[in-house]
């Protein structure tokens, strides 16, 4: 295993992702900035700009051609992986604690953060602009005792397995 240095964050890193094929990595912090690597030979190949706050999740879809973060000034972006244009934003009442694309690529969740607000894992399906366009998602479901702090997708996309602050674990 090879150690690499990899540099560009003023504050605590949040997440570490890698792509389906572990040729990029994409990481998060608590600033504005999301860093993307390839590491066949450790070189930054450039940064998403567009938020205003701490970064606290990112996810790319299975042929990484779309990058989707979740960061604490209350919205949900999707991003161009080659161009880093933002190509969408989801806006929300509170902080995005997570977010992930399923298995086809076609659906997205994200999971909010508390701060005074019901916490929801929401659903958009990118088949459907007008979700988007709406920024409506198709199914959001509501969490009364305690916030996500971690969702992935269960086997072959048929649930959302989400680990919660108080340490219950649902599907």
């Amino acid at each position: 295993m090879k150690s690499i240095l990899l540099q560009g964050h003023e504050q605590s890193i949040m997440q570490i992702k890698y792509n389906h094929e572990e040729d990029l990595l994409f990481i998060v912090a608590k600033d504005p900035i999301i860093n993307e690597w390839y590491l066949v030979n450790d070189e930054r190949l450039g940064t998403y700009m567009g938020h205003t706050g701490a970064v606290w999740c990112v996810d790319a879809d299975w042929d990484t051609k779309h990058v989707l973060t979740g960061p604490a000034d209350n919205s949900c972006h999707f991003w161009d992986c080659e161009t880093g244009k933002e190509l969408a934003l989801l806006k929300t009442n509170s902080a995005v604690c997570t977010c992930g694309f399923d298995f086809g690529d076609n659906i997205i969740i994200f999971s909010t953060d508390r701060m005074g607000y019901q916490c929801f894992v929401s659903f958009f399906d990118l088949r459907d602009p007008r979700q988007i366009d709406s920024n409506e998602p198709y199914m959001k479901i509501p969490f009364n005792d305690s916030k996500i702090t971690s969702a992935i997708w269960g086997p072959l996309g048929e649930c959302i397995i989400a680990d919660h602050e108080s340490g219950e674990l649902n599907q």
